[in-house]
């Protein structure tokens, strides 16, 4: 049997043919960009209105673009950057990486009174100026966690995070015995970081201190406290610019003396997962694993721990301009 006339339909029989849509080209030469569509205008003034309105915009574009750099660099010409006062940050490094260990709560006590690495050797003094003019209570604070009258010190904590050839970051809030910073408790609230004023000054050199907004990564159960003060920085390493964190974070200062030091904590090896460790870490955070986030808080993490071993303030005879702006 022929197997045509098996068929409830002939198989040599065409479909009908569906409603074409209206398809948009793009014709673009060096001196305009015209769109037209298939089929042709209707209204042809108002197609040529149309076409008039997209070159214009397409004209303007460049002006705007650079009207609106203009008036960046205004705003950063505009922050006061006069350097108000001076502290130092004393750093040192361990010959393994600091892990602390489960034991007693007795241990844990004496664990709590110790340094996090008595072996350390000196690497350097970082001298910070800050722009106390610029944002006051930013650097006020930052002040205060130096010289220990924040009621919590950076002394005895850990530079916890090194990205190569951008920043470093230090003064994540937690348990001294784990090399963090124990909760400040004579801090008065940072209004700045809602204010736009604070935040007109770029990361586009190497030595640039900033408050940490964006990049924070305090524990939830320290940012949920209502009596919770952010006092984790960065120090941009260079050698280029950083401008991802521009406009996220606060710069309140730049390294005056120690970019040795600076750099030559950039050069310390980290540890970074492999690509598929970090495909199901993704995998697990997104059916909501908690253990997910525990394990990108090891991610570039040092080798080698770095210890603020001493930090304080510097007398100032007389305020001065920074050189350059940060």
């Amino acid at each position: 049997m022929n197997l045509a006339t098996r068929l409830p339909f002939s198989p040599f029989a065409r479909l009908p043919s569906s409603p074409r849509t209206p398809a948009y080209k793009f014709k673009i030469t060096s001196s305009q960009v015209r769109i037209t569509t298939e089929p042709a205008c209707s209204a042809p003034a108002a197609c040529g209105r149309r076409e008039l309105v997209i070159l214009t915009a397409i004209a303007a574009a460049p002006a705007r673009a650079e009207e609106e750099v203009q008036v960046e660099e205004e705003k950063v010409k505009n922050a006061d950057t006069t350097i108000t006062d001076r502290v130092f940050l004393d750093i040192a490094m361990c010959p393994t990486t600091f892990r602390p260990e489960r034991s007693s709560a007795a241990a844990a006590e004496e664990e709590r009174a110790a340094l996090v690495c008595a072996e350390a050797e000196p690497l350097g003094r970082i001298v910070i100026g800050v722009y106390g003019k610029q944002v006051p209570r930013t650097v006020a604070n930052f002040r205060a966690m130096c010289t220990g009258a924040a009621g919590a010190t950076y002394e005895g904590s850990l530079i916890h995070k090194v990205f190569p050839g951008q920043y470093l970051m230090a003064g994540k809030q937690g348990r001294k015995e784990k090399g963090e910073v124990p909760s400040p408790t004579n801090l008065e609230r940072n209004l700045e970081t809602v204010e736009p004023g604070a935040f007109r000054l770029r990361h586009v050199k190497p030595g640039t201190v900033s408050l940490c907004l964006s990049e924070n990564d305090d524990e939830d159960e320290y940012k949920l406290s209502p009596d919770y003060r952010n006092v984790e920085f960065l120090i941009t390493t260079g050698p280029g610019p950083c401008p991802q964190l521009d406009n996220k974070n606060i710069v309140f200062g730049t390294v005056l003396e120690g970019m040795d030091v600076v750099t030559a904590i950039a050069a310390v090896p980290t540890y970074r997962p492999a690509e598929r460790i970090r495909q199901l870490n993704d995998f697990a955070e997104f059916l909501g694993d908690e253990r997910a986030q525990n394990a990108r808080n090891l991610w570039n993490r040092p080798i080698k721990s770095l210890l603020i071993s001493s930090c304080g303030e510097l007398k100032v005879a007389k305020p001065s301009l920074a050189p350059n702006l940060p």
